[in-house]
């Protein structure tokens, strides 16, 4: 890779410190000189439910072409199997219980905390996000969609180091207009900060075509943006012609396989004004989902994984995951070694020009060197997740899930990926071992920002139980 001065300059006199700030006064134009950056993030996906993953049933060809033009993490893991904690570790690079985040959806329904602090929860201003440290570099950023780190304007995306935001603050909202102003404030579709309108269509579309027009007015010069999509996640509202195009199928599983076709075809509105203008072979494109598949919510499918979002199963952790970027990264590959969403921070910045190494209190690590080859070792040794007393380590190809009500589980994920032959009882001092991981860790975290009233889901053990086996087929 090819290193020229002034983004040398660039990279070495900006301290990470200034990451937050959005002066531009001191920065140097290197437009055409950076990749651009796009994360595509879809919502409540199933691990089985595209073509590069192995369904035969869905549509996803825009998709499956950047797959075939890149890699495709095989094992590609988020930090929590709920959407606001999840993206909480995807847009710090770090651990959320690290900085009091702790294992509720905010501000939802998870616990009864919620809806007394309201406005207090969100992602903490003092963490430094990853459009912060893109801007630093002089990067245009944006989002569209789905924000879920905040309803207060202080956690607002235009005052957490995006430039331009179309979306809406909450979890979840209708995929067409609303015919009045919704009930929850989170749920109005905002252009900006405090411009609220109803777009025209359906949802997933514009979002695309948002997308698009921001490439559009932004291609003189470096720029990332997050395409947050909310497909797949209820309601389960999906455009007639879509659903026809899946007529052997039904109910909600005719549905999920309808609003895939549909985010993907948004997924093709951004790649093909990428190529139309000639940027695609300097464009970083990751694409990635925040949990597991609720099978139980909207049909999706975790094959060949058991478990499903809210649980520490593979089904709930496990992504499908791929990257392309045709000037650096070999077409066809697949990467086999773990690796996280928090990675995307320091992978992000190292490729915008800056110095991954910097990056004070990151948990993530820059992976291109690792998938192109110049690092052969694991990115992550160990990886941690949490959810109120459960807990769960993946350390090498072992992994623990502890659990409040029963003795923990321990499983080779490499010879079990269905999580089916419980090994503690053969390896109690591996499950020993890991345990004391999993405290060590513990010891690393904040105090929760929001512990009121909070209770143990119970529903979500529930939902392990239910779904502790993988569907037999990846095409149900």
């Amino acid at each position: 890779m090819k290193l020229k001065l002034p983004l040398f300059l660039l990279a070495l006199f900006l301290p990470i410190t200034a990451c937050a700030q959005t002066d531009t006064s001191q920065k140097t134009d290197i437009s055409g000189k950076q990749p651009n950056i796009v994360l595509l993030f879809s919502d409540d996906a199933g691990y089985a439910d595209f073509g590069f993953q192995g369904s035969s049933l869905m549509k996803t060809p825009n998709l499956d072409k950047l797959a075939e033009q890149g890699v495709v993490f095989s094992q590609g893991y988020v930090t929590d199997s709920t959407c606001g904690p999840s993206r909480a570790g995807l847009m710090t690079g770090r651990y959320q219980q690290k900085f009091g985040y702790q294992e509720i959806n905010v501000p939802g329904y998870m616990s009864p905390s919620s809806k007394l602090l309201g406005d207090e929860m969100g992602l903490p201003t003092t963490e430094v996000t990853m459009a912060d440290r893109l801007k630093s570099l002089g990067y245009k950023t944006a989002i569209f969609g789905k924000w879920h780190l905040g309803d207060a304007d202080r956690y607002h995306p235009l005052n957490r180091g995006f430039d331009e935001f179309y979306g809406f603050r909450g979890g979840d909202r209708s995929y067409f207009p609303y015919d009045k102003k919704p009930a929850q404030h989170d749920q109005r579709l905002e252009r900006n900060m405090g411009h609220f309108e109803e777009h025209e269509g359906y949802l997933t579309d514009t979002l695309g075509e948002e997308a698009a027009a921001f490439i559009d007015r932004n291609q003189d010069q470096p720029f990332f943006f997050m395409l947050s999509f909310n497909a797949v996640h209820t309601p389960m509202d999906a455009k007639p012609e879509d659903l026809a195009q899946f007529p052997q199928l039904e109910g909600h599983r005719q549905k999920v396989a309808a609003m895939t076709l549909a985010m993907d075809r948004a997924v093709g509105t951004v790649v093909d004004k990428l190529e139309s203008l000639g940027l695609s072979e300097n464009t970083l494109i990751v694409f990635t989902n925040d949990n597991g598949g609720p099978t139980d919510k909207n049909a999706s499918n975790n094959y060949p994984l058991s478990g499903t979002k809210s649980n520490h199963l593979e089904g709930g952790i496990r992504m499908p995951f791929l990257a392309s970027w045709p000037q650096k990264i070999k077409a066809g590959s697949t990467y086999n070694y773990p690796v996280s969403t928090m990675d995307l921070v320091p992978t992000f910045f190292a490729a915008g020009g800056g110095d991954a190494s910097s990056i004070e209190k990151t948990d993530g690590v820059d992976i291109l060197p690792y998938i192109t080859g110049k690092n052969k070792t694991r990115p992550h040794q160990t990886l941690f997740w949490k959810k109120d007393v459960r807990a769960a380590v993946r350390d090498g190809d072992w992994k623990l899930i502890r659990m409040p009500d029963r003795p923990a589980e321990l499983y080779n994920i490499e010879n079990d990926i269905a999580e089916q032959n419980n090994l503690a009882d053969a390896h109690p001092e591996k499950v020993k071992e890991l345990y004391k991981k999993i405290y060590e860790w513990e010891l690393t975290h904040e105090r929760p920002l929001w512990t009121l009233q909070q209770k143990f889901e119970k529903y979500d053990i529930d939902r392990m139980d239910t779904y502790r086996k993988p569907p037999a087929s990846p095409n149900q």
